[in-house]
Order: C-alpha cells, then sequence, then structure tokens
C-alpha cells in the first residue's frame, strides 16, 4: 500500500484507493494531501487555543480555508504547490504559537512537528494518513467530520473571496479539525461534533448565498444557450464567480466569448452576468466528461476550482488553473493582490490564437430556481399543490460521477410520474436537466436551484413550504430525498439537511467506504439513511 484514500464515492473497489487515485493523483500527491491536512490540524490546533486568549487568528483562518479546499477531491494535483502551502502552515502555526502563553503541556504532534526540506516532507507524509486511527468507528467520525469541514471550508472560500467573512464558521472549523487529533473524545463526543458541523453547513451556506446574492443579484428562472458561437472562447469550469466575474470584464470588447462548463452553469441564472452580451452559455456537460469534451473547445479552460480530471495531451496546453486548483505542467494564474482584480490577459491572449469551440448540442436549458424565485412562485406552486397537479417534490441533488451505476438516477427521473417536480443543484442534474420532462402548468419539472452549495435554497424551499402549509415537521411535507454523492462538498450539504431534522435521504449510488457499519447503523438508526435499489422499487416507495 504506498497511499491510502477513501474519501470519495468512486474509491476503488468501494474501499479505498491504495496504489493511486481514481482521481488521478499519484501517491505521492495523496500522501503530501494529507500531511497538509496533518499540518493545517496543527494550525487549527495553536489558532484554537489563541482564540481563547483573544488573538487575532484572521491569517491562521485564511490559511486553513485555502488548504483544506486544496485536499478536497479533483482540486489539487500539483506536488510543488501542495509542498509551498505545507511549509507555510509551518510559519503560520509558529507565528501563533509564540503568541499563546496559556499551553505548557499536552501539545499533540501535529502542533510541534517541523520539518523544511521537501525529502523530510516526502518521508513524513507516508505516516500521518488516515489509517493512523486503529479503532474504526473513531476512525469513520474523525473522518466523516474532516470531510463535513472541507466542504464547509470550500463554501467559506468563495463567500470571502467576495468579502464575507463569518468568524463564528471559522471558528468552528479550528475548533472541528482540533477535535480530530483529541485522542480522548468518544463515539458520542464525535457525533455531536458532526451533527454541529452540520449546524455550521447550513450557515457557511446561507453566508454563501448572501455573498452571491448581494453581489450578483437573486437567480432567476433562465433558458441558457448550449449551443456555440463563431468567436474564439474562453470556457470557465469549477465554482468561483468572482473568478468569472473579472474575466468577463476583462474579455468585454476583445471579440473573445465566454462559457460556463458543469457546476459554472448558475453563473448564467444570476442578473449581474447578463449585462455580458459575450457571455454566450454554457458548453458541455458534468465535470468527468471534460476529457473529450475540453478537446473539442479548443480555446483556453479555466479551472476555478475543483472538478479537475488530469488533463490530455491534446489540450493540457490550453488548461489555466487559478485559487485552490492547480496541476503540473500547467500556467497557475497568481491571486490578487492589494486589491487588484486577478490578471488574465494570458488567457485572453491565447483564446485569440485559437479557433472557436465546435458545437457539441443545440438549443437551450431552464434553471434558475433559488429559493427568491420558488418564494416569488409561491402562489402557484401552493395551487399545483392543493390540486393534486403536484403529488411529490424529488430532491436530486448532489454530484455526477463516473461509475456506469449513476445511470440509475436518469432513469429515475424519466420513471417519475408526470404529476412529479425535480428539485436539484449540483452537477447530479446532468443526468436529466436535458431530458424532455415536461412541465406542469407552464413551470418545468426539473427546479435547478444551482450549484451544490445551493442545495440550502432547497432547504429553504421547505421551510418556506413547511411555514406555508402550517406543519409541525419539516417531515410531513411531500418531499423525498434521493440524493447523489461524489465529494466532500456533498458531505457537508448532507450534514447540513441531518441539522435540519430532515429525515429517510436515499444515498447513492453507493454509501461512503468511510463509514463504518457501526457508524452507518447510527446514521440509519436515527436519520433513516437509506441506500438506493432498483428504479422501480424505489420510485414505489418514495412517492407511494
Amino acid at each position: 500500500m504506498s497511499m491510502f484514500c477513501f474519501q470519495c464515492q468512486e474509491a476503488a473497489k468501494g474501499v479505498g484507493c491504495e496504489i493511486k487515485g481514481v482521481c488521478g493523483k499519484t501517491s505521492e500527491v495523496a500522501n503530501l494531501q494529507d500531511l497538509l491536512l496533518y499540518v493545517t490540524k496543527g494550525v487549527a490546533w495553536w489558532s484554537n487555543k489563541a482564540e481563547e486568549e483573544s488573538i487575532d487568528t484572521s491569517k491562521a483562518s485564511k490559511y486553513i480555508i485555502d488548504s483544506m479546499f486544496i485536499t478536497i477531491t479533483n482540486a489539487n494535483f500539483d506536488q510543488n504547490k501542495i509542498i509551498e502551502q505545507i511549509k507555510k502552515g509551518f510559519r503560520i502555526r509558529s507565528e501563533v504559537a509564540k503568541q499563546v502563553t496559556s499551553v505548557k503541556n499536552d501539545i499533540p504532534e501535529c502542533a510541534t512537528w517541523q520539518a523544511e526540506e521537501d525529502e523530510a516532507l516526502l518521508e513524513k507524509s507516508t505516516k500521518v494518513g488516515i489509517l493512523e486511527h486503529k479503532d474504526p468507528d473513531i476512525r469513520s467520525l474523525k473522518e466523516l467530520l474532516t470531510y463535513g469541514l472541507k466542504g464547509m471550508a470550500a463554501y467559506a472560500e468563495h463567500a470571502w473571496n467576495l468579502g464575507y467573512i463569518d468568524k463564528e464558521v471559522n471558528a468552528f472549523l479550528k475548533k472541528g479539525l482540533a477535535a480530530t487529533v483529541d485522542e480522548t473524545l468518544t463515539t458520542n463526543d464525535l457525533l455531536s461534533l458532526v451533527l454541529e458541523c452540520g449546524k455550521y453547513g447550513v450557515e457557511v451556506m446561507s453566508l454563501l448565498d448572501k455573498a452571491n446574492t448581494e453581489s450578483y443579484g437573486h437567480p432567476e428562472m433562465t433558458s441558457v444557450n448550449i449551443g456555440v458561437g463563431k468567436n474564439p472562447g474562453i470556457l470557465v469550469s469549477g465554482h468561483d464567480l468572482k473568478d468569472l466575474e473579472e474575466l468577463l470584464q476583462q474579455t468585454e470588447g476583445t471579440g473573445i466569448d465566454v462559457y460556463t462548463h458543469s457546476e459554472m452553469l448558475p453563473a448564467n441564472y444570476y442578473p449581474a452576468f447578463k449585462k455580458y452580451k459575450h457571455f454566450v452559455g454554457n458548453y458541455g456537460n458534468a465535470w468527468w466528461q471534460q476529457t473529450t469534451e475540453f478537446e473539442r473547445f479548443n480555446g483556453p479552460i479555466l479551472l476555478t476550482t475543483n472538478c479537475l480530471v488530469p488533463p490530455k495531451a491534446g489540450y493540457k496546453n490550453r488548461i489555466y488553473t487559478t485559487g485552490t486548483a492547480g496541476f503540473d505542467g500547467c500556467v497557475h494564474i497568481p491571486e490578487r493582490e492589494n486589491g487588484k482584480p486577478k490578471d488574465f490577459s494570458i488567457l485572453i491572449e491565447h483564446a485569440k490564437k485559437c479557433k472557436a469551440p465546435e458545437e457539441l448540442e443545440q438549443g437551450e436549458i431552464v434553471g434558475g430556481f433559488a429559493h427568491h424565485q420558488v418564494t416569488a412562485l409561491a402562489d402557484k406552486i401552493v395551487e399545483a399543490v392543493k390540486s393534486g397537479a403536484i403529488r411529490k417534490f424529488v430532491v436530486m441533488a448532489g454530484c455526477d460521477g463516473r461509475v456506469k451505476a449513476r445511470s440509475y438516477y436518469t432513469d429515475f427521473a424519466t420513471e417519475l410520474p408526470q404529476d412529479t417536480v425535480i428539485l436539484t443543484a449540483g452537477c447530479a442534474k446532468y443526468r436529466y436537466n436535458k431530458l424532455p420532462l415536461g412541465d406542469i402548468g407552464g413551470i418545468p419539472r426539473v427546479w435547478d436551484a444551482g450549484q451544490c452549495n445551493d442545495s440550502y435554497s432547497l432547504a429553504v424551499i421547505a421551510l418556506k413550504l413547511k411555514e406555508i402549509f402550517g406543519l409541525e415537521d419539516i417531515n410531513q411535507l411531500p418531499i423525498v430525498y434521493n440524493i447523489a454523492w461524489y465529494e466532500q462538498k456533498a458531505v457537508i450539504v448532507l450534514l447540513a439537511l441531518l441539522s435540519l431534522g430532515i429525515k429517510n435521504i436515499h444515498l447513492g449510488p453507493t454509501l461512503p467506504a468511510f463509514l463504518s457499519p457501526n457508524v452507518t447503523n447510527i446514521l440509519v438508526n436515527n436519520f433513516g439513511i437509506g441506500s438506493i435499489s432498483d428504479v422501480e422499487k424505489d420510485i414505489a416507495e418514495m412517492i407511494a
């Protein structure tokens, strides 16, 4: 075993990747990510102590958020950048530790260990992985907490980029990470922290919703072009709206068109972006199809966050990364400095030399059903429910992925009765958002709220309907949950839903490998978490 990772749904054999990640990361990168997480826990531990003494830890907060995001599946494959981040962690940890006066003993190794040479880092990286926790239940709960924190960090970073910061969220990130190195915690202690993580998951998604809507307006029902124009283009993938905004500003009047890809599709729903005439629409499908679709785009592609698949040689020279994303050999766009925007001129000049994108498809898809838009349609929705035109809402949010078993979600959406409405967010939508599923009273049967973080909108919609119908329990609503997961942002969405009291969620296409049998039983018994089976049986159970 040269590595071990089981944080994503595609963990090898449903157990874990031991030689090379299914995501494409090498064992060296996987081990360095483990070490980065280890060092970040040390930063969090000292920061947690520093906050008890009212010491400012904002610099450490940003480091923790960035480092956690770097270790999310499909975010960063650049060994040198990870090493650079590890060394930065040593410096920040020392700065914080020097200010703390109350700590004398019982300091965990991750808060004391130091090494500056790359060789020492590589050697240490093989000794601080997941399997250091021998008790399978403790390990399972600590990993569940860690992955929830990674998802929180991703959403916190997007909000931070727009100038929105929640000190309580940042404090819990530190508290949660510090808890993962506390050997005295019991399974009950850790379960409590996992549920608390869900509570802060709601908070961070609410923060990001506020950041996005106050910056760009509330998403509105929109028909998005999925064809191509005649000009050279730049394709933007990932999740970060600030990067897209700055690119649109810098490409205006250059003769370059801008397209979204995968999880950036919902950017088309925001009013602020509609003013850009060269913002053409969406190109392609979910993240995992990029190895064929990027070949055909012809122009440069900007990866703003995770969802990067190791690029093929035919288009690797057209891949640019920024933020927490990275891949060895690809040009990385530096961070903003002194309040100035990122400089995307290298992409613009590259695009000018490229052919227009090759057409993949034609037509339009409709989205923009975030909570503000749905609230505006509330009277019509309530009438449809009361008349029987809408029998059930089916939440099919989450992630898409490569495994063939995910065709289940296409079949499930296709076979749902015509009096059901699909509520979705995240790239899971690509399994069915282009199917002719019809409408109910002029409203499409697929309501796309946006990116994975916009699952918050689906929770707000549920709470609003609970209020409208005068129900005591959110689980009395005609809403069922059939959620697909892939990586750690889906974990925080799940924990957030559980913290809101939502039960009987079906999770697929497989249950997480990092859940031990005992922890799985706890989730099943307390929250009714279930797995998927076959389409006909599941529809009969959920829609009955």
